[in-house]
């Protein structure tokens, strides 16, 4: 990705309020938790938020992104002479100034930086119109939309085999009278007769070129001439909207889905963000996700552990199997079947089945009596090795 004239001027890492070196778990943590505090729908109405938001939004966009990261730190490092595009000097060198200027000229006509400076302070103060150092201005190009955050509520099953279900929100979209293009239905937005299409008009001034973005069209190279009256021309209007959102199987609590380009619509024909997807699961009364197997806990008498027996399995899908105890079976064992997990395109998963002997709270007279009879029979002691590794202690 080429770097953006943005990356000179703006400290991303301030933004995020995190050091130069963070690691990048840390980067997306503080994102997260600014996101949510400045989050539009949180805050409807305040603009000083909807600000900071979209702040935040192009800051992750650039260090979130490792490789981003990379390339702005190393234009970062250029300081100011890397802002005018001083790269290496040279005939025609290329510069980028304020308000999305571009100028070309040549530093053997100049006496040096000092003068450079002088002349270029002059000439962008000329230009005027905006806040900052001589009159710099924000550019008007393409701009990305801002990402959106929703949440999905599934229930148990849903989350296992996986399931294409809907989100809803209110956000701006692309206006659904003119289909996002600004314009009254039955016309067109027509190509913009000041930098024919362009997007840039040239501004020579002797030793420098300079190209800034339209004024008539704001640099996207077309103009709306009959504004549509659902929007007034910006093509994008607030309102209710359904996402569709395919949720794969054995998503857990807390996961995110990233859906592509389902945010906000982008600013000037910069690309939509990006909607964000957390998945909330009920828990269910019985089993329990551990990677793409299933685990339940099933009780079994003592007689059935001790004897071993064949033994009902309840399953997700409703339909139980069978499974074969041996005899002596411990209480706390876990035994697996093949197959009765998570669906998965890698293989489907296991059902693990943990077994707890389950000692009865009350007894009738024949149950007792059987049990003392068993305590007759029984010779061993189960605690007798505890005794001797106590004893050598």
């Amino acid at each position: 990705m080429a770097p953006q004239r943005e990356w000179f001027e703006k400290d991303y890492y301030a933004v995020l309020g995190v050091d130069e070196g963070a690691a990048q778990k840390d980067i997306t943590r503080a994102y997260r938790k600014l996101a949510r505090q400045h989050h539009p729908d949180a805050n409807s109405g305040n603009a000083a938020s909807e600000e900071r938001f979209k702040q935040i939004s192009a800051a992750y966009d650039v260090i979130g992104d490792p490789d981003k990261r990379k390339e702005y730190d190393e234009v970062r490092k250029l300081g100011p002479l890397g802002a005018m595009g001083f790269g290496g000097g040279g005939a025609g060198a290329e510069g980028f100034g304020p308000g999305g200027t571009t100028f070309t000229f040549n530093p053997d006509d100049v006496g040096g930086f000092g003068d450079l400076g002088s002349i270029l302070g002059g000439l962008f103060g000329r230009r005027g119109g905006g806040s900052g150092p001589a009159g710099a201005t924000r550019g008007n190009g393409p701009r990305r939309g801002r990402d959106l955050e929703a949440e999905l509520h599934l229930s148990f099953a849903d989350a296992v085999s996986g399931v294409t279900t809907s989100v809803h929100l209110t956000s701006d979209a692309p206006c659904s009278t003119c289909a996002g293009s600004g314009a009254k239905p039955g016309t067109s937005p027509i190509v913009c007769p000041r930098c024919a299409g362009r997007g840039t008009v040239q501004d020579d001034q002797g030793l420098f070129s300079f190209s800034s973005p339209c004024p008539r069209c704001a640099g996207r190279g077309m103009v709306v001439e009959d504004p549509c009256p659902t929007c007034r021309g910006t093509g994008v209007e607030r309102r209710p909207r359904e996402v569709r959102v395919r949720v794969p199987p054995g998503v857990t609590d807390g996961r995110r889905i990233r859906l592509k380009g389902r945010g906000t619509p982008g600013a000037g024909g910069g690309p939509p963000g990006d909607l964000y997807v957390t998945c909330r699961v009920a828990p269910h009364e019985l089993f329990s996700v551990r990677g793409r197997d299933l685990v339940v806990t099933v009780p079994v008498t003592f007689p059935e552990a001790a004897l071993g027996a064949d033994i009902s399995v309840p399953t997700l899908d409703g339909a139980p199997v069978t499974l074969r105890l041996p005899p002596g079976t411990r209480s706390g064992r876990t035994f697996r079947v093949r197959g009765r997990g998570v669906p998965s395109p890698k293989g489907d998963g296991d059902l693990l089945v943990t077994v707890e002997v389950a000692v009865p709270a009350k007894l009738t007279a024949a149950q007792r009596k059987a049990i003392q009879a068993l305590d007759a029979a029984t010779d061993a002691n189960p605690r007798e090795h505890l005794m001797e590794a106590a004893s050598h202690a």
